[in-house]
């Protein structure tokens, strides 16, 4: 319930401008890193094996808010951790191009529908096919997380996974645009 409120107040902040980002060039690998850490014994508790690739270059920073982006990679694996089947697998990647880095998170079944792609980021949807309800969440998370890579430039889509289920990518930009 407090994870709930604390969302939706973000949401609300978010809606009216006033949410507050304290941006600096941040090594967006080591927050990436960070935030899989975090959730190692989870997804082991789940026998869920995660595979990272994740391209280390110090030399390239992004401008972001390392508390934000912690949140948005939390979220993403959060999702992953509970709607990927017991035994399932989650690819993690890490890559830069274009001046930006590429962030990708392919988790195996189950997927959702092809049309409920586009609705995945709206506030309070919730997949009725294979991500039900049973699993939890209020349908916030993502919307969060769009919300957080939007305020860095950057931008957040979801496709099929080549593993069965949902790869989400996340763009952001590199440091030089200042917002």
């Amino acid at each position: 319930l407090n994870r709930l409120l604390e969302d939706l107040y973000q949401l609300s902040l978010s809606d009216i401008g006033a949410l507050t980002y304290r941006k600096a060039d941040i090594d967006l690998a080591e927050v990436l890193e960070d935030s899989i850490e975090s959730y190692k014994e989870e997804f082991a508790g789940k026998d869920i094996r995660v595979s990272r690739d994740i391209q280390k270059r110090p030399a390239i920073a992004v401008f972001a808010d390392k508390e934000r982006i912690h949140q948005l990679f939390s979220n993403l694996l959060d999702n992953s951790l509970k709607y990927t089947d017991r035994k399932g697998e989650l690819i993690v990647r890490l890559a830069y191009h274009d001046g930006q880095a590429v962030i990708n998170f392919q988790d195996s079944s189950p997927g959702v529908l092809p049309d409920e792609f586009v609705r995945l980021f709206d506030r309070l949807y919730r997949s009725e096919h294979s991500r039900n309800r049973s699993s939890g969440g209020a349908g916030l998370g993502l919307a969060i997380c769009k919300n957080i890579a939007e305020a860095h430039d950057g931008t957040i889509a979801a496709y099929p996974s080549p593993l069965g289920g949902v790869m989400v990518t996340v763009t952001i930009p590199f440091a030089g645009r200042r917002t």
